[in-house]
């Protein structure tokens, strides 16, 4: 729902010639992490040894991987300390946990998306730009330059939420099309990349819609093993949740959404816990949008149809349908930028 940027921002970079390394992780709630969205490709392997990821960064120049128990590993021991001290919300450690392994991994710039809202882990705004400005600060003292942009995520990002069905959607966006708030962000953090790598002008757009971007994303996926042309997982049921009235979608609320995601497979309880691919939800509407009675507003995907109710459970009062004409208060999408 939100992790979603690095699969068509990392190939995206990349194929302006400059490396990207990018070391992610597996979801523990809501949705699954940005492993999970790509272990939705037959073949994709998250794992790479030492040699294998330095000779694809040199080959390819995108690299989305799982991080090695050596990178940082006292950060794991902190984890641990902050869990049972109850600190693991305060803000000088979240920033040394996230900054501690984007510096180990050797990377000259940086560039953040911070997120909050209600989708978010920092729901406050100030909460969030205090985590950035700290992040920013640690990543400039340590030698890697460093910026932030601080995205909202109170309304689901795109028209995806789920694993399988987010790698269509990032496929679609590095073929020139896509969700338009989705392109924004995924343009807006790639010019800063490249700015601070030395290219200033680089014409980011032009590289979505003339397939270098996409030529870049399937020398990625091969690389690790996985096949670009094989269909992605699709789930076994779906229910459609239609519009009760005309008029234009006001709310849409992300963690409620990402709950209802989670509760039909999407993400994980625990760490060992499998993610159902295809399980997750499909947006047809976006606050803004004019809606007519009987069309659907989303649709829900699962493999077993009994999680749907539950799923329904946790979206009661997370969308609503104001009259038409309403207009809705802006909120851009991208609130502040910190260099």
């Amino acid at each position: 729902m939100g992790d979603k940027i690095t699969l068509p921002l990392a190939p995206l970079v990349a194929s302006f010639g400059v490396a990207v390394p990018q070391l992610s992780g597996r979801g523990l709630g809501h949705t699954g992490g940005t492993l999970d969205k790509l272990e939705s490709i037959p073949g994709w392997r998250a794992r790479l040894s030492n040699e294998e990821f330095l000779a694809q960064l040199g080959s390819v120049g995108a690299v989305v991987c799982a991080a090695g128990a050596d990178l940082a590993p006292a950060d794991g021991k902190l984890y641990a300390l902050r869990d049972i001290t109850g600190t693991v919300e305060a803000i000088p450690l979240i920033a040394s946990s996230i900054m501690s392994k984007k510096i180990a991994e050797g990377t000259a710039s940086l560039v953040l998306d911070v997120k909050f809202g209600s989708g978010a882990f920092m729901k406050d705004y100030d909460r969030a730009r205090e985590l950035a400005e700290t992040m920013v600060r640690l990543g400039n003292d340590s030698g890697v330059a460093t910026r932030a942009l601080l995205t909202d995520m109170n309304v689901p990002l795109g028209l995806t939420i789920g694993n399988a069905n987010e790698v269509r959607e990032s496929v679609e966006v590095l073929a020139g099309g896509g969700p338009a708030d989705v392109v924004e962000l995924t343009v807006a953090l790639a010019r800063e990349m490249l700015d601070l790598a030395g290219q200033p002008d680089a014409d980011v757009e032009a590289a979505l819609a003339d397939g270098r971007a996409m030529d870049s994303w399937r020398a990625m996926i091969e690389a690790q093993g996985g096949d670009p042309d094989a269909a992605l997982p699709q789930p076994r049921e779906s229910h459609p949740v239609l519009a009760e009235t005309d008029g234009v979608l006001a709310t849409q609320e992300a963690l409620a959404f990402g709950v209802a995601a989670w509760r039909l497979g999407a993400g994980r309880a625990r760490k060992e816990d499998p993610v159902v691919h295809a399980a997750g939800i499909d947006l047809h509407k976006k606050p803004g949008d004019a809606v007519r009675a009987g069309e659907p507003l989303f649709t829900l995907h699962a493999d077993d149809p009994a999680r749907f109710d539950r799923a329904l459970e946790s979206l009661e009062g997370a969308y609503s349908i104001a009259p038409a004409g309403t207009e809705l208060p802006e909120r851009p999408l991208i609130r502040t930028r910190i260099a």
